[in-house]
């Protein structure tokens, strides 16, 4: 377990490792489809980052990143099919974060949040476009910057 992470409830840490799934399915699927691409983009994103820092952060993706692919897939089956209600779903459950960032240490929060706005634009970016890349469609537009999510530095 992440050190980090002692003070919360079982829920709460729940969150904290499926979050960056969830930021996954809401910007790759935001425009009704979940692209290939952006999966594969999703996945190596968890993969580098559990690689390139020495912070607890990585602890957490290191965790993500292992079955990546399955663990979206499981995740996926819990919310509606049909990405207009998904979404909002989503949305909200992101939103409970804002909740967790008063109990954990300040810089990993911080980091655990840039983290997850790298990722939503990672994936964002990955399909559409000239040869499929640096096109954001407006659906993965409007949850790009992850506004649900506030940031717990201005906390």
């Amino acid at each position: 377990m992440v050190p980090e992470l002692h003070n919360l409830t079982a829920s709460e840490m729940e969150l904290v490792y499926k979050a960056p799934i969830l930021v996954c399915i809401l910007i790759a699927g935001a425009d009704g489809k979940i692209d290939r691409k952006e999966i594969k983009e999703a996945i190596r994103l968890a993969e580098k980052r559990k690689n390139r820092s020495v912070s607890t952060v990585s602890d957490v993706f290191h965790e993500v990143a292992q079955d990546f692919e399955d663990k979206m897939k499981i995740l996926l089956q819990n919310y509606p099919y049909e990405f207009t209600q998904r979404n909002p779903l989503i949305a909200d459950e992101l939103a409970q974060l804002n909740g967790v960032w008063p109990k954990i240490d300040r810089a990993f929060a911080e980091e655990y949040y840039n983290t997850l706005l790298g990722l939503a634009e990672k994936i964002a970016g990955s399909s559409g476009g000239l040869l499929g890349y640096n096109t954001i469609a407006d659906e993965e537009a409007r949850y790009i910057k992850l506004n649900m999510i506030k940031n717990p530095a201005s906390t």
